[in-house]
């Protein structure tokens, strides 16, 4: 969900997709505040900096807008100094968490967080990183100035520790590596370019890497598992926060995806990796209170829920930990499952179908695509379509107006 470039977000549209994260996004939204407003206020805002973590999930029919809410969210976070993770079921497989954590850890850019976490000591020693000059760490700097003597280093060895080591929301061999790497950004202890591009390596998931190449660096490996993965992205979250982050969000799109069985699509789930994914995602949610910092918004389609021989409905240990046991006849923002047909029906009036309609063609008008906004006759039309239709009346709305009503929605 990176910035997209404009004509892949209108071709994007074109197809009844959301654009992608940026200004096209945020001009065509409406009707969404209530939710995403709360969303950033409760938890992006309060409970997640304040050390909580959280698993929301996003449901409704194909068209509700789900990916356009959680590019909206992505926005939020990256506006509120969260390092931001966005994931598809179309990409990766879910049956076995070591793959979910290491397409995160890809997305982090590990080195850059560690450079923040690096920053942060500095400051805490008293320097500003933007003094030191670029290509040389803080013990040339000081040694530039006559002050790299026993007492630095040693003040370096101490918050080596308290931050990764002796830091106990940390994997040991985790923060091993990361203390490893941090010391040698700020030159106490120094590794070896090789040594550095093993433990990367390492810490990214290469099966290549033999263990007695670690044990050489006073390492104790352990391989990412996924037994240990959940704990590895606990270790992680702690990192990236004492870098300086917010938190992270992390989004996972296309969950709809365990019901596909196509032998053409390259990810196929059969029923056993259907139920480990399930059986993956039940043990997230079960960790999720021993994590910090950490907000994951997992969305699919209504189907996934709906099916009751594949869905979460036939995995009984997932159903009975997400299900919402006590259904308000308003939509509540709390619930651990948004269902996003059940907001549109409080929310989308045809009034706010026609604003919508009007912002998404004013949008397009402005790079020359001729579309129109939609008349309250058509707005009607369309929520009654929706009220008894499969599709999402976001999506209805949007070929609505790029289309002018030329294809049947």
């Amino acid at each position: 969900m990176q910035n997209t470039d404009v004509s892949i977000q209108i071709q994007n549209l074109r197809n009844g997709k959301a654009p992608g994260c940026g200004e096209l996004l945020h001009r065509i939204t409406c009707g969404t505040e209530l939710l995403t407003d709360f969303l950033a206020k409760h938890y992006l805002e309060d409970y997640i900096p304040e050390g909580g973590s959280k698993i929301k999930f996003l449901t409704g029919r194909p068209g509700a807008g789900k990916t356009h809410m959680l590019q909206l969210l992505t926005d939020a976070a990256k506006e509120r100094g969260y390092l931001t993770v966005n994931l598809s079921a179309d990409e990766i497989w879910l049956h076995d968490f070591r793959e979910i954590y290491l397409a995160i850890l890809k997305q982090c850019d590990l080195e850059k967080v560690l450079q923040n976490c690096a920053g942060e000591i500095i400051r805490e020693m008293g320097f500003r990183p933007e003094d030191i000059p670029e290509g040389k760490t803080l013990i040339d700097y000081l040694a530039e100035r006559n002050e790299a003597d026993p007492l630095s280093k040693s003040t370096i060895r101490e918050a080596l520790r308290r931050h990764f080591t002796q830091n106990p929301m940390m994997d040991s061999c985790f923060a091993a590596c990361c203390s490893l790497l941090v010391g040698n950004m700020l030159g106490h202890p120094a590794l070896e370019a090789s040594a550095k591009e093993l433990i990367f390596a390492f810490l990214h998931g290469d099966k290549s890497v033999k263990t007695a190449q670690l044990r050489a660096l006073g390492i104790s490996p352990s391989k990412v598992t996924k037994y240990n993965a959940r704990h590895l992205l606990r270790s992680l979250a702690a990192t990236v926060r004492m870098g300086g982050n917010a938190g992270m969000l992390i989004t996972i799109d296309d969950m709809e995806r365990l019901l596909k069985r196509s032998s053409e699509e390259r990810i196929r789930y059969t029923k056993t990796k259907r139920e480990d994914a399930y059986e993956s995602i039940r043990q997230l949610i079960d960790d999720i209170d021993n994590m910090q910092y950490l907000l994951f918004l997992l969305s699919f389609d209504k189907a996934l829920i709906d099916d009751e021989n594949s869905g979460v409905k036939s995995y009984q240990a997932l159903w009975m930990r997400i299900q919402n046991e006590i259904i308000s006849r308003r939509f509540n923002c709390f619930s651990d499952i948004l269902d996003l047909d059940r907001f549109a029906d409080e929310v989308y009036t045809t009034q706010v179908l026609c604003e919508m309609s009007e912002k998404l063609s004013a949008a397009i008008n402005g790079y020359g695509i001729s579309a129109r906004p939609i008349t309250e006759e058509e707005a009607a039309g369309l929520a009654d379509a929706a009220l008894y239709g499969n599709l999402g009346l976001p999506y209805l709305v949007n070929r609505k107006v790029l289309l002018g009503g030329a294809e049947n929605v």
